[in-house]
């Protein structure tokens, strides 16, 4: 196939989909350690890099929305709205 092909965007909306997963793992693991440290310094460390790790997860959620067009229809229906999640479910 050519570069650029269906094939090749699968793979690389695959490769986006688990580094979304990864950062949102491991925003996880920093709540985590944060709650469980007594130390505030190592805890205010920690808790900058769990931070870090939202950027990151945002950085690959627009690029998601920007190549897989159901994500972005989706994203734009119901990540702002207001109303009440129950209303914006099929």
């Amino acid at each position: 196939m050519q570069e650029g092909s269906i094939e090749e965007k699968v793979k690389d909306l695959s490769r986006a989909r688990q580094s979304l997963i990864e950062e949102i793992q491991a925003m996880m693991w920093y709540d985590e350690r944060v709650a469980a440290t007594k130390d505030k310094g190592l805890a205010d460390v920690m808790a900058h890099n769990r931070d870090d790790e939202k950027e990151h997860a945002s950085l690959l959620l627009a690029w998601l929305r920007r190549n897989d067009a159901p994500l972005d229809k989706e994203l734009k229906e119901i990540l702002f709205s207001k109303k009440e999640l129950k209303e914006l479910w099929d």
